[in-house]
């Protein structure tokens, strides 16, 4: 182990202790023009020492992390991270499913006899269903069994009943308002779709559509009747000759629509709003909810209407028209899963851009995910006019690559994507449940069974502070919160000073950019050398090309950076002052039961504790670009304090605290006022959030204090070289690769962790947790390269290398 790894190892281990025995005192404030907030002070620690390499090494503690729930001195030590399969993620949908890797190969769209797409046969049999249904279940991220497969027919055995239009968790949804009978209209009504049944339906209904015959090579249903229906129905509706949705006569304008499912009297407001949201989210607003004027009571309270939208819903005119496919194609959108290994979102998805030939605005995820490690998820592509074989064969490269190629080998610069199939919607943030991890700790000490069994029934338990880990504050000299502060109190140029500043470790493409600008002040050259994935950085210097080298409009250059990724700066700042005043309350009233003054949610209300409804897990600055937001009207989230008769109502696993912002209430007492005076002290008003530009004013939120894992367990295993993987990813399982083989004689302890957790909790901070140990990405370098284990690297001849990607490009912040 070299000196300076040597010497910063001994810096971080002196700077740990020194933290941990830090007297609770006021420290002076930092320099004005120091790189961390003047709150700093606050957290009562030294500001952090500049290593020998050169680097400012940011600590837990330099980003309000420092207390734990369970006793320090009951902790496992281990290495976090040591090999990307020590760090496995699978995205949890909405209806609690882990996603997986299935199937790495081809799929296939065969056509039928007369020139059909399988999937709009499919469609066409199931015309009752409509098409807002499977819109909505694509929403729900329920997979149909429509997914292409070069093992099976797309159509066979299949037909109409294997959609399913109304998942199971729709019922469970509704129960709390809708009694048994009031549900089954409600799916029937849904079913029917937008259009009410025909009054006369001239005999069609007799007529079943026909089954494949034996000389179908294919299987497919037999579309004769549905055409012949759909050419009955365009005739009577195309006399103006605009088609089946274009005269006067067709299709729902000449029928009214008088279906509807009333609720029983609702005397909870809160009630009534829940009602309505979830009507909302289910049928993605195309069935409208509405108080009925003419069954309503001040006793006994108010009935909701539910009905069709009009034209189907919110955009089920133009959105039905422009984005829908005509009916004989497949629908607008690909949905496949990615595995992809030590890159972030951006990155993977930017690199299938390129693949694609694409906008990387085209491609969107329900959540980001951790860049160093394996993580699948599901993705979704606006395909144009792409098939799947078209996105299966560009992304793996057919032609300069054999098919045997891609079967045999992993996927390049550490991407691979299986299970594509088409789909009515894509995917948008927050479309997920959470995430389920495979996590590996190497090197594991501890000092008894007995300890490890409590440090993990701790966690099992009494769950774990919900901290907004490292990932969240940058992993480069300079801190994202850090900017976020400087964007509130409109420091435009120091924004932009601390954007275009040089970062220790960098990616050397990256520096080389900087140093053109920063030293040679040569715009052209920064911005050829600068990678397209450093999007804020591109966009201020672009800003200043465009100006002609102009540099003093900094405001306006910060303005071209995407909306997205400016708030995530300024939420970073948000996240830094939760976790300074969570740490207080944990340190001075305990991690066991509320106090008068916590803040609670009321009844009703919903509150995931990301102010635009991010997911939380290892999330990286530049992920912002490419994702849609849900544009929902803000709606303050309403809490209660608690007060001596509260307490014995509520545990500690609801309590919540604030992101400072606007329409957030502070807790009572001390913690209520360190809020403020953290605000403060940086500058800020802590009762005015609102800026005269629009788009910094920042929106509260709140978040509960303790998150308690969904499911965990754990198993003790032994190994010796470290270079051996001891779990597999879906890939190499695809692959036939051998699985690991697990040492019983092994010179070393390793604990495997398997835990699935919500959404915006960080899986760092839960083995931080069991650790207690610093999860500072340097830190855990420091630990690695001085391991015992490092000198029996390779002593295993045959085990197999991991997909590292390390031609993957590392990212600067």
């Amino acid at each position: 182990m070299s000196s300076i790894i040597l010497r910063e190892r001994e810096q971080d281990d002196d700077d740990l202790e020194r933290y941990s025995k830090r007297p609770k005192l006021d420290v002076p404030s930092p320099e004005p023009d120091h790189i961390l907030p003047p709150s700093h002070a606050l957290l009562g620690i030294p500001l952090p020492q500049v290593a020998p390499s050169g680097a400012i090494k940011f600590l837990e503690a330099n980003v309000g992390i420092s207390e734990y729930v369970g006793r320090e001195s009951a902790k496992i030590q281990g290495i976090i991270k040591q090999r990307f399969t020590d760090f496995l993620v699978y995205e949890v949908d909405l209806d609690n499913n882990i996603i997986n890797l299935k199937s790495i190969d081809k799929p296939r769209s065969d056509k039928n006899k007369e020139g059909e797409h399988p999937m709009a046969v499919v469609e066409q049999a199931a015309a009752s269903v409509a098409d807002s249904s499977l819109e909505v279940v694509a929403n729900m991220e329920k997979e149909s069994d429509i997914t292409p497969s070069s093992e099976t027919k797309l159509v066979e055995n299949k037909n109409a009943s294997d959609i399913d239009p109304w998942p199971a968790h729709f019922n469970t949804s509704l129960t709390p308002f809708l009694s048994e009978d009031a549900i089954n209209q409600l799916k029937q009504m849904w079913l029917e779709g937008p259009e009410p049944p025909r009054l006369s339906d001239s005999g069609w209904a007799g007529r079943k559509a026909k089954a494949a015959t034996e000389g179908d090579a294919n299987g497919d249903v037999d579309i004769t009747l549905e055409k012949e229906q759909e050419d009955s129905r365009d005739s009577r509706g195309s006399r103006g000759g605009r088609g089946r949705r274009g005269g006067r006569s067709s299709g729902r304008k000449g029928r009214e629509d008088t279906r509807k499912v009333l609720t029983e009297p609702i005397d909870s407001k809160e009630m009534r709003t829940s009602f309505h949201k979830t009507i909302r989210q289910l049928f993605g607003g195309r069935l409208d909810s509405e108080t009925d004027a003419s069954n309503t009571s001040e006793e006994e309270g108010s009935r909701i209407v539910v009905r069709w939208g009009r034209r189907g819903g919110r955009g089920g005119g133009t959105r039905g028209t422009a984005e829908h496919a005509p009916r004989g194609t497949y629908p607008p959108y690909i949905h496949f899963t990615l595995q992809k290994t030590n890159r972030d979102n951006q990155d993977a998805l930017g690199h299938l851009s390129r693949l694609l030939r694409v906008g990387v605005k085209n491609l969107t995820v329900a959540g980001t995910k951790d860049k160093r490690g394996v993580t699948v998820q599901r993705v979704s592509l606006k395909r144009g006019n792409k098939s799947v074989e078209d996105v299966w064969k560009q992304v793996n490269g057919l032609g300069r690559r054999q098919y045997e190629t891609i079967m045999k080998e992993r996927g390049e610069r550490g991407v691979r994507i299986a299970d594509l199939n088409y789909r009515k919607a894509s995917l948008e943030l927050g479309l997920l449940k959470g995430n389920a991890f495979v996590i590996t700790l190497r090197n594991v000490k501890v000092e008894s069974t007995e300890i490890l069994e409590e440090a993990m029934k701790t966690i099992k338990h009494k769950g774990f502070i919900n901290y907004y880990g490292m990932q969240r504050f940058g992993t480069a000299s300079v801190p994202t919160h850090s900017i976020g502060l400087a964007l509130l109190r409109s420091e435009w140029q120091k924004a932009v000073d601390m954007i275009l500043s040089k970062r220790h470790g960098e990616h050397p493409e990256v520096l080389a950019a900087r140093e053109a600008w920063l030293d040679d002040g040569n715009l052209d050259r920064a911005l050829e050398l600068m990678p397209r994935r450093v999007i804020a950085e591109r966009c201020i210097l672009e800003s200043y090309q465009k100006q002609k080298g102009e540099t003093r409009n900094a405001m306006g250059a910060l303005s071209t950076i995407p909306k997205n990724l400016r708030l995530m700066y300024i939420h970073a700042y948000q996240s830094y002052v939760w976790n300074s005043i969570v740490s207080e309350r944990i340190r001075t009233y305990g991690a066991e039961q509320p106090i008068v003054g916590d803040l609670v949610l009321e009844s009703g209300s919903e509150n995931d504790g990301e102010p635009d409804a991010l997911e939380g897990e290892e999330l990286e600055e530049e992920e912002a670009e490419s994702h849609k937001r849900t544009r929902r009207r803000f709606v303050p989230t309403r809490v209660k304090a608690l007060t001596e008769e509260d307490l014995a109502k509520y545990t500690i696993f609801d309590v919540v605290m604030p992101l400072p912002g606007r329409d957030v209430a502070y807790p009572g007492g001390k913690l209520g006022e360190r809020y403020r005076e953290f605000l403060r002290v940086d500058g800020l008003d802590p009762d005015n959030f609102v800026r005269k530009q629009r788009e910094y004013t920042l929106n509260g939120s709140y978040r509960k204090i303790l998150h308690l894992p969904k499911e965990l367990t754990w198993d003790v295993m032994h190994y010796t070289d470290p270079d051996v993987s001891l779990a597999q990813s879906d890939e190499d399982k695809l692959l036939g690769f051998d699985p690991p083989v697990v040492d019983q004689d092994g010179k070393f302890m390793a604990l495997q962790i398997r835990l699935t957790l919500g959404t915006a909790s960080y899986a760092t901070m839960a083995l931080r947790e069991i650790t207690k140990t610093e999860t500072s990405s340097h830190y855990q370098m420091n630990l690695t390269v001085g391991s015992e284990d490092q000198q029996y690297r390779g002593s295993d001849k045959n085990a197999m290398v991991e997909s590292d990607g390390e031609d993957a490009p590392d990212v600067g912040n």
